[in-house]
């Protein structure tokens, strides 16, 4: 009962962190705007960059990743004496609940409001670096090469779960991870068709 009872604390703490929308507060304070009404209207760090500036976009784009780093490196010394495969259990439901919390947040209404990129990458720094680093390659070329966030986004993303099982082995951790891909690709879909139309905005512009 008490593992059980700490699971749901944990999880329940990494979603409601995950919610804490950094980009609305930032923006609001520095330049007395709702992002939501701007822009794309996602509170993540792409759209605070377009709005407000490389550097607001940055501590908005360190703070969403810090979302979903900070509950996974605390559930990490919390699991640490369950079996294997209830470990990986408990962190990847931790991971998946902060990104959930990004996606979905209590805070605005359980309205979708991100993209869940930066939250998902700050628990994988924890949970799986080697994954990690392989899906921020990825990233990182995508970007270069389209001069684009969104394709970097996805197809890291869509990485990440191949990496985690390569790199690890671990079924229960790549399924979780198939459910977190599979929600930040969903939440995608309007870039998907602006990719589509031409229309998705470039970093140079």
């Amino acid at each position: 009962m008490a593992t059980f009872t700490i699971f749901i604390i944990a999880s329940a703490g990494a979603y409601l962190l995950g919610s804490i929308p950094w980009g609305l507060i930032l923006v609001r304070f520095y330049c007395g705007v709702d992002i939501r009404n701007q822009g794309s209207g996602n509170v993540g760090a792409s759209n605070v960059r377009r709005l407000a500036g490389n550097k607001l976009g940055l501590v908005t784009l360190v703070l969403d990743a810090a979302k979903g780093a900070l509950p996974t490196w605390i559930s990490l010394s919390l699991s640490n004496s369950l079996s294997p495969e209830w470990h990986s259990l408990f962190m990847g439901i931790v991971a998946l609940a902060a990104v959930c919390g990004h996606l979905f947040p209590a805070f605005l209404g359980f309205k979708p409001s991100g993209k869940g990129v930066a939250t998902a990458a700050g628990a994988y720094i924890v949970l799986a670096p080697l994954a990690f680093l392989a899906a921020l390659l990825i990233f990182v070329i995508l970007v270069k090469a389209s001069k684009r966030v969104s394709p970097g986004s996805m197809a890291a993303t869509g990485v990440l779960p191949i990496a985690v099982w390569l790199f690890y082995g671990n079924p229960i951790l790549t399924a979780t991870t198939c459910i977190i891909t599979a929600l930040i690709l969903y939440r995608h879909k309007d870039n998907i068709k602006r990719l589509l139309a031409g229309r998705e905005p470039r970093l140079d512009r």
